[in-house]
């Protein structure tokens, strides 16, 4: 996960609406919920009911999990290809409000992180060309997000339009998989995405940001809009209190050595069971704030000449430098070596 985009992580979330699509699609092909947690480490009822929203970092796993036990190498588009109005939460309603499409693409931009923390929008037009690129905040390795994204939105907007949309000139970060497996691209997307592309871009025509949306209900836009306002103020202001101090008590005890969610627990004087419902009231989780501290102590470490790889990760509490290599390399894209050396420079 890209370091400007980390720190925000132990409070990034999903929406449960945005979760049911994927457990349609897992259940679809054989995959129920409780095996579906169990498998992804997550509690046998983490997912049944539904829950109101889940960490992001979860969701991505659960992506992966279910596309292995599916044996669905195409797994995130056809989690795509099941979504409905109510996937998006709130800001669905306002796109179907809206009077054209180019504005319900500047109501992405907007309202999608009251769906979810996947990643973020972005339009540009250049030339008569539109391009709207999605900035994962998950390494391009996640083929199954970057897919269920892109398969979502032409779903979404096909359905939103009342007919099938031109091919967009797609390009993605990953390699797409084994090419036998291309013609699932075409028949989604209705052409092939160019694979191990810079970005995750649509291209099209610019003249389709005018096309008005058939049968908008644009009187609800200023009520929905108000509405979407209300809940970007509440997620600005979240109850972090907890998050803050479970931080402050893990950094003091790597100094002392390894940290256990037991041993924080009572510096902060509260069961186990208790501090992991307060973490995930405030919409993080024990591990999400150890890798948060984790990473903010090894920058600072890695400024530091004088210390080695190996006394960083001793003094991160892993027992070998692997696993700190591993770690930082999920945390920021590249090695602490290779970090610290662009940080010098």
């Amino acid at each position: 996960m890209p370091a400007d985009l980390f720190d925000h992580a132990s409070l990034a979330r999903v929406a449960g609406s945005y979760l049911q699509p994927l457990l349609e699609a897992a259940a679809a092909r054989g995959v129920g919920a409780t095996a579906l947690a169990q498998t992804a480490g997550l509690a046998s009822s983490a997912l049944d009911p539904l829950p109101e929203s889940l960490p992001a970092d979860d969701y991505v796993r659960l992506l992966d999990v279910a596309a292995a036990l599916a044996g669905d190498p195409h797994f995130g588009l056809h989690v795509g290809e099941r979504v409905k109005m109510g996937t998006y939460s709130v800001y669905g309603l306002i796109l179907l409000s809206c009077r054209d499409f180019g504005q319900a693409f500047e109501q992405t931009m907007r309202y999608e992180q009251l769906a979810h923390d996947l990643g973020r929008s972005e339009l540009q037009i250049r030339g008569g060309k539109a391009h709207y690129t999605w900035h994962s905040n998950y390494p391009a390795t996640r083929r199954h997000l970057a897919d269920s994204v892109f398969a979502g939105i032409r779903t979404f907007g096909n359905w939103l339009a009342g007919s099938t949309l031109p091919a967009a000139e797609l390009e993605l970060m990953h390699d797409g998989g084994d090419p036998a497996g291309y013609a699932e691209y075409v028949r989604v997307f209705g052409a092939l995405p160019r694979f191990g592309s810079p970005s995750n871009t649509a291209s099209f025509d610019a003249a389709m940001l005018a096309w008005p949306v058939p049968n908008a209900d644009v009187s609800l836009y200023p009520v929905l809009q108000q509405h979407a306002e209300h809940l970007l103020k509440q997620r600005a202001q979240p109850d972090a209190g907890i998050v803050s101090q479970v931080h402050a008590a893990v950094v003091r005890r790597l100094s002392q050595g390894q940290v256990r969610l037991a041993s924080v627990a009572q510096d902060l004087k509260l069961t186990p069971r208790t501090l992991q419902r307060k973490l995930s009231e405030a919409g993080a989780s024990f591990q999400q704030v150890l890798d948060q501290a984790r990473f903010a102590l090894a920058r600072d470490y890695l400024r530091q000449p004088g210390l080695s790889l190996v006394d960083i990760a001793f003094l991160l509490g892993y027992q070998e430098q692997s696993a700190f290599n591993h770690a930082f390399r999920e945390w920021s894209g590249m090695n602490p070596g290779a970090w610290r050396d662009a940080a010098d420079h």
